[in-house]
């Protein structure tokens, strides 16, 4: 049986992975800015400022999201238009996702300063915490301006296949926040030690460099000369800006309801205490590094998905979808049973207070347990991105997180007295529902494509 399978999905596994692996490459990079500061914060400083890398990282994910949500509304529309050879369109696609993606970044940026001032003291947290946090979130929000920038170049060169580059942009870019992560927290070379606010100096000079970089990659490589004959950076179409949002905005609210849910979980585990806020930082920043692989096949599936929508070849645009939840299902799987058996070893990566390893093992048992969900739902919801179908996704995904996850999460932790573990048993029920729902949504959208429903 086993055989079978694999002999029919066999050239799909190797077009998808050598499609997915360099974008896993850079979609990690995401994650790990985030992860590296948590790491040096917590080796380097003490546990209520890796409490606080926790807060600050609740709060702008949940921001960064949507920014990086519109970006994406970009790729699916670029493969659509490359596999129907209208490259004329690419151009133009890109001037206005550009000229979105810094007024977003604009405004995110904002937003982020009104948190600042209105919203981080109101929390309930500790107090040592938000001083800690409050002038590392204001370096973040400057950053998202040149990370969207970097996205909008990024998003294009992969919606037409070219994944490596991007992936090279962001190794180097998180070799250098970690070398002058590490610099500027622990202070060398004759700079005074900035604390956790030295991470987020370094984050953004990582990320200024990566858009200059990735700019300057797309606009001059002869790869792209026949894409861009039509782009010009003021070049702004009230109709194509309308596509893309169409896209990218139903996109973006997915990511948020997720990771909005991940953030109110880490708001709720404040308000138990700051070393419990601590050990889910650990575990949720390991969680997240496994999420954004399974998310780079899940964008790789988009772009697969798109090119053979715009072909209208639904026999292979099926195949290679089953193909991609097959790898994500071998992958996860392989990561849920690390989690499990490394539970008690990984949180020394991040710190080695007694108090905060034994609550972190406990949860990435729990991360161990969700691991096959959260790894089909993005997928589920890349390949549906690949067709258009982003809104009913939207709703599950809402659904999911707003009404299943965080509720129930709720109950269990505070009147079930489950503490941390019971906020994250809820979370492992709204994947669960996710998972569920987009496979349902996703068969019987393909199913409909292939009879010619739609």
């Amino acid at each position: 049986m086993f055989s079978k399978i694999y002999t029919k999905y066999k050239p799909y596994y190797k077009e998808n992975l050598h499609l997915a692996l360099p974008i896993v490459g850079s979609q990690v990079g995401h994650t790990l800015v985030h992860m590296a500061d948590s790491i040096i914060v917590g080796h380097f400083t003490d546990t209520i400022q890796l409490a606080a890398v926790s807060l600050v990282n609740s709060i702008f994910m949940l921001i960064l999201v949507i920014g990086l949500g519109i970006s994406y509304g970009l790729t699916p529309l670029i493969a659509q238009e490359n596999g129907r050879q209208n490259y004329d369109e690419c151009g133009k696609l890109l001037s206005n996702s550009l000229i979105i993606n810094i007024c977003v970044g604009i405004f995110l940026y904002v937003l982020v300063q009104l948190g600042i001032f209105f919203v981080i003291d109101n929390l309930e947290q500790t107090p040592e915490v938000v001083r800690y946090a409050k002038p590392y979130l204001n370096l973040l929000s400057v950053s998202i301006i040149p990370l969207l920038i970097f996205q909008t170049f990024k998003q294009f060169a992969e919606g037409l296949g070219f994944t490596k580059q991007a992936m090279f942009v962001s190794i180097w870019g998180n070799a250098i926040n970690i070398i002058l992560g590490i610099i500027f927290v622990k202070g060398m070379f004759g700079i005074k030690s900035m604390g956790v606010s030295g991470v987020g100096l370094s984050t953004l000079i990582d990320r200024i460099l990566m858009a200059t970089v990735m700019c300057f990659y797309v606009l001059r490589s002869q790869h792209f000369k026949k894409y861009l004959i039509n782009f010009k950076a003021t070049f702004f179409d009230k109709v194509r800006a309308i596509k893309i949002t169409k896209i990218g905005m139903p996109v973006a609210m997915q990511y948020s309801f997720e990771i909005s849910a991940f953030s109110g979980a880490a708001v709720l585990i404040g308000t138990i205490g700051a070393v419990e806020q601590a050990a889910h930082q650990i575990a949720i920043s390991l969680a997240a590094m496994t999420y954004m692989i399974a998310s780079g096949v899940a964008s790789a599936a988009t772009i697969k998905t798109g090119n053979n929508f715009g072909k209208k070849n639904f026999d292979d645009l099926r195949n290679s979808a089953i193909a991609s939840y097959h790898v994500i299902l071998l992958f996860m799987s392989v990561t849920a049973v690390i989690f499990v058996l490394a539970n008690n070893i990984m949180p020394f990566i991040y710190t080695e207070d007694a108090a905060v390893i034994p609550i972190a093992a406990q949860l990435l048992i729990i991360a161990g347990f969700f691991q096959l969900f959260d790894g089909t739902q993005v997928v589920g919801l890349g390949v549906l991105r690949g067709v258009g179908d982003v809104n009913i996704p939207t709703f599950i995904t809402f659904l999911a997180y707003w009404v299943v996850g965080i509720p129930i999460g709720y109950v269990l932790g505070f009147h079930f007295n489950l503490g941390v573990n019971g906020i994250w048993y809820g979370l492992t029920l709204g994947l669960l529902t996710a998972s569920i729902l987009l496979f349902m949504r996703f068969q019987n959208k393909t199913r409909a494509l292939k009879v010619g429903v739609l």
